[in-house]
């Protein structure tokens, strides 16, 4: 049998539930996932290795029109979502009328690759709904294959991946077989830290906020880690810190835990937050977080 292999990327809205359907394909958490937009910042790949395929899945940011400049940088990797897909996931939630930005709806629309366009939350609709959804989208996107899921439920899942299977082209693997994602351990880490402030804080203060895991020892039994949470100002910082270090402590202690499942063995967290103003807006410290190539 030939062995196929491709990207297969996914595109929505925010809180659509890209990064649900992503963790629920590769049966990984390797995209954070909070009920606030703009959760997933970078485009993370998953990767999903079969005898006979290797499936690259890619997780892009919720698409939104850009108010500075990490939100810009953001929708690069969105862009660049397009470029190399071999099949396209447009996923959307019932109700939902379409893309916040148009140009990218219309590259969805004039796809040149297979376009699978998934009615996610369905568990939360009834059949009248989900019915007028199918007309409504098959008139938007008639060249879309349409598949109802629900990606928190499972429901419909691993269809969709099969027939994401029968799309891809006869290739060989493009990543290692043992691979599961491009990023470095020490991304995840950062992701976790970022996870746990977006649940507890409200307001602007989750999105002025980067992670910097500066310091990562793995020892036989235990991984020390340092990791420095940056503000954009003072006031923001105290926040972040709380009422003699409780706040703080609570994000370290619930990072600790899930670190600890994610590498299967005990782990040391220090915290410490840094001031580093405007950062969103700098494009050397957006080069630095790993969120553009541009010069």
């Amino acid at each position: 049998m030939a062995h196929k292999a491709g990207f297969v990327n996914i595109i929505g809205n925010p809180n659509v539930g890209k990064s649900t359907l992503m963790n629920a394909f590769i049966g990984e958490r390797l995209s954070i996932i909070t009920s606030k937009a703009q959760t997933t910042r970078h485009r993370i790949l998953g990767i999903v290795n079969g005898e006979d395929f290797q499936v690259i899945l890619s997780d892009t940011p919720g698409i939104i029109k850009p108010a500075y400049e990490l939100q810009a940088s953001m929708m690069d990797f969105v862009k660049s979502a397009f470029e190399d897909a071999d099949v396209l996931i447009y996923i959307v939630e019932i109700g939902e009328q379409g893309l916040k930005d148009e140009a990218f709806f219309n590259k969805i629309a004039n796809s040149e690759v297979p376009v699978l366009l998934l009615l996610n939350k369905i568990d939360k609709s009834n059949q009248e709904q989900l019915e007028e959804q199918v007309t409504y989208w098959t008139e938007k996107v008639p060249t879309a294959e349409i598949h109802p899921i629900s990606a928190l439920e499972g429901f419909n899942v691993s269809e969709v991946f099969n027939r994401i299977i029968e799309l891809l082209p006869e290739s060989p693997a493009f990543y290692p077989k043992d691979t599961l994602t491009d990023k470095p351990e020490r991304f995840f880490v950062n992701e976790i830290i970022r996870e746990k402030i977006l649940m507890h804080y409200k307001k602007e203060i989750p999105y002025s906020v980067e992670i910097e895991t500066n310091e990562f020892f793995e020892e036989e039994t235990i991984i020390r880690m340092r990791s420095i949470i940056m503000v954009e100002r003072e006031t923001q910082k105290g926040i972040i810190i709380g009422h003699k270090g409780t706040a703080l402590k609570r994000v370290g202690v619930e990072a600790r835990k899930d670190l600890e499942k994610f590498f299967g063995k005990q782990v040391h967290l220090e915290l410490y937050v840094k001031v580093n103003k405007n950062w969103r807006s700098d494009a050397q410290q957006l080069r630095r977080f790993g969120y553009t190539d541009k010069k």
